[in-house]
């Protein structure tokens, strides 16, 4: 997942040794994925690796299943696993917690001075805390001056929902230039999505599940409004949009597919709306940060794209990609997304956040 960075990055990088950092929750699925990624990053190298009591006092290599497509990085394996609650030398933190415990977990790291970059949901909607996608709302990140006041020092940036990661970046060049008003979007969301062991194969295969708990539909209908809205100094004022969402599991390894409608505040034509759409770079872009896919959304001509299977890889999983870009009978447009829900929606967008904030001087 690296990329060529410009002079003045290249040689700051060569300068300064990689960050050290760990990884919470690191056995789950979301925190295999970030040890993976983190295996050849430029920027930061795993030093702590934390999960629960169950582990604990393990060799990471014992207490991970690991699941994932690649082999175990070696500098991993060999790590201890910590226990969550203890303390780390990393100042830097990614979190892969299960909600059940990532709300009080992240607040101790934080308390004690540490930048905890997250993937869980308890604190997306914080007043304080920004609910970052890089390329979207970076300005965002003037909320941590407020956080670090209030914990001494630390703070909390979060990513959304998996799918509400998709939906908003697909979206974000058209609220931006036209505006939405409306939009509706049913996804079809894959099994990675709830961890190893979170749908049982004989309930899905076979099936569609037009149903995920955990407030998801909430989640979708909620967190754009606060990404594609503005960080006014005192408070986050959210998009004036309304959002409708329904949801499906259904028999999919990785890749969340949705089918999306919105009414545009401007009229524009579908030729604008995709070459916007194609034209789309963000400040992440801008920087060349090791984890920015070179083009964010792929806009995919033909009848039948985007599927899970032969796009969510594009640009090693960072990148969205779009198609079917047409009129809608009842609202102005419809189109198709996909996100890779465990790369650019869960541990990838979290190592580009964290790259943000290293770039601006946060960390």
């Amino acid at each position: 997942m690296t990329a060529t960075l410009p002079a003045e990055t290249s040689s700051r990088s060569a300068r300064t040794a990689r960050i050290p950092v760990a990884v919470l929750g690191a056995t789950g699925s979301v925190g295999q994925r970030f040890v993976q990624l983190l295996e050849h990053h430029p920027w930061f190298r795993l030093h702590e690796v934390v999960a629960s009591e169950r582990s604990a006092g393990k060799s990471y290599a014992d207490a991970a299943d690991w699941r994932l497509g690649t082999l175990l990085p070696k500098d991993a394996a060999a790590l201890t696993v910590k226990n969550l609650g203890s303390e780390l030398e990393s100042r830097l933190l990614f979190s892969g917690l299960d909600a059940s415990v990532a709300g009080d977990a992240e607040e101790h790291y934080a308390s004690r001075g540490c930048a905890v970059v997250s993937n869980s949901k308890n604190h997306r909607m914080g007043a304080d805390v920004p609910l970052l996608l890089a390329e979207i709302n970076a300005d965002h990140l003037g909320a941590i001056e407020r956080q670090r006041a209030r914990r001494g020092g630390g703070y909390i940036v979060t990513n959304s929902n998996c799918s509400t990661m998709g939906l908003a970046l697909a979206i974000a060049p058209i609220e931006l230039r036209w505006g939405i008003d409306q939009l509706h979007v049913t996804t079809m969301q894959a099994v990675s999505g709830a961890g190893y062991n979170g749908v049982a194969s004989h309930a899905i295969l076979d099936n569609v599940i037009p149903y995920i708990g955990g407030g998801e539909e909430e989640k979708i209908e909620n967190e754009p409004r606060k990404i594609l809205g503005r960080w006014n100094g005192g408070r986050f004022e959210p998009a004036a949009m309304t959002i409708s969402a329904q949801v499906n599991r259904v028999p999919v390894i990785d890749g969340h597919l949705m089918t999306i409608s919105f009414n545009l505040r401007r009229a524009a034509t579908s030729e604008e709306l995709i070459n916007t759409l194609w034209g789309f770079r963000g400040e992440p872009q801008e920087l060349n940060l090791p984890s920015a896919p070179r083009q964010p959304i792929h806009y995919i001509e033909g009848p039948d794209r985007p599927q899970p299977r032969l796009d969510r890889d594009r640009e090693h999983g960072m990148a969205v990609s779009v198609g079917r870009l047409r009129p809608c009978p009842i609202l102005d447009y419809r189109m198709v997304a996909l996100v890779h829900n465990t790369i650019r929606g869960a541990a990838g967008a979290a190592l580009l956040n964290a790259e943000l904030l290293e770039a601006k001087g946060l960390l």
